[in-house]
């Protein structure tokens, strides 16, 4: 189970975001998504919805959220969930709203999983990730949206993961599992004070999103539980975690980019300057701030062979259990400073070199 290398990830700045400097007092990058006050309060019990855990909700979500998208109140509005559990089915979110879960408020998925609505795959996996074709709906999910805060009181959203991990055990899905919450093709994203619980698969989505920030969630599922990441940024850029607590099944934070899925014949490129031999670049990434306990293996950055990853910066890492076992990097150049288990010799522990430096 690659514990470390998500741990690792757990303050993962991407893009163009402030970098770390040795020695110098905590910073953060939350500011790229503030915290936004909505002029107008709704609350899911306004569309029929009763919390007692039993009844069936879903037709209340999505007319709340239809209200909220076709009446767009300036300044947006807030959806509030009181506390209760509240059972639905899968919901889209829109722009321009807080889903608030109060204190004691659970949102809990429904476990009628053979009337779950399929999606088409992501066009960067061109399948599903279990499966081919089609894929499950994710829980809770936005396409092309902004502006989106999900927060409140350390509410929960429930995932109620078991019934789908058993039939994955038993090979009888025919598609990949749902997400908790998936997001896609969106900006400004705030995720913060809320509680993930036992997802289906993975638990928190960005792909293809831009300003996403997630910070001070708990994301939780069974140590055995299969495939639960935590939270996977995916194709995306400037994403910024912190403050978070995740313990779960596999990957804790894993950055993504797609799947290794090769479409070919598929027509013109739009771009008459296109560059069929160019490959991806990774550049200033910083993790720092990090503690493991119980860490199975050392950290691992492998970069592209033919474009390196470059100014990695590992600032304040320290992950127990691994022994001195030292972290493996394969093409990376970088900096670390105050990384345990030892880092690995590409990533220069001199300060006169570091990229961890305010230049960064």
């Amino acid at each position: 189970m690659p514990l470390l290398q998500v741990l690792a990830l757990l303050a993962a700045l991407l893009s163009s975001l402030p970098q770390c400097r040795a020695a110098e007092a905590v910073a953060t990058c939350s500011g790229i998504v503030p915290m936004r006050w909505r002029r107008e309060v709704v609350s899911i019990t306004e569309f029929g919805a009763v919390g007692d855990g039993k009844t069936l909700n879903t037709w209340s979500f999505h007319k709340a959220i239809y209200r909220i998208q076709h009446l767009r109140k300036r300044g947006g509005t807030l959806l509030y969930i009181p506390p209760g559990v509240w059972l639905t089915g899968s919901f889209d979110l829109t722009s321009h709203m807080t889903l608030y879960l109060a204190r004691g408020a659970v949102i809990k998925a429904t476990q009628d999983i053979w009337n779950w609505p399929l999606v088409d795959p992501l066009p960067s996996y061109g399948r599903g990730r279990e499966l081919p074709g089609s894929r499950y709906r994710s829980f809770i999910q936005g396409n092309g949206i902004r502006d989106v805060i999900i927060t409140g009181e350390n509410g929960t959203i429930d995932g109620q993961g078991d019934v789908w991990w058993n039939e994955w055990r038993q090979r009888t899905l025919l598609h990949t599992r749902p997400n908790l919450l998936e997001l896609m093709n969106s900006r400004d994203v705030l995720v913060s004070n809320v509680v993930f619980l036992n997802s289906p698969f993975w638990n928190v989505h960005p792909v293809y999103c831009s300003n996403v920030v997630i910070k001070h969630v708990t994301v939780l599922a069974p140590y055995d539980s299969p495939n639960t990441d935590g939270i996977d940024p995916d194709s995306s850029s400037n994403v910024c975690i912190e403050d978070s607590f995740v313990a779960t099944g596999d990957d804790l934070v894993a950055v993504k980019s797609g799947w290794d899925e090769i479409a070919g014949d598929v027509g013109d490129h739009p771009d008459e300057n296109f560059d069929p031999n160019a490959v991806p670049t990774v550049d200033g990434v910083t993790i720092k701030n990090v503690w493991g306990e119980e860490v199975e293996q050392p950290g691992s950055i492998e970069g592209i062979k033919n474009s390196p990853f470059t100014r990695v910066c590992l600032s304040n890492v320290k992950l127990w259990g691994v022994g001195a076992s030292p972290w493996k990097c394969t093409d990376v150049t970088g900096a670390a400073l105050g990384v345990n288990p030892g880092p690995c010799p590409q990533l220069t522990s001199s300060f006169a070199m570091t990229p961890c430096s305010n230049d960064f």
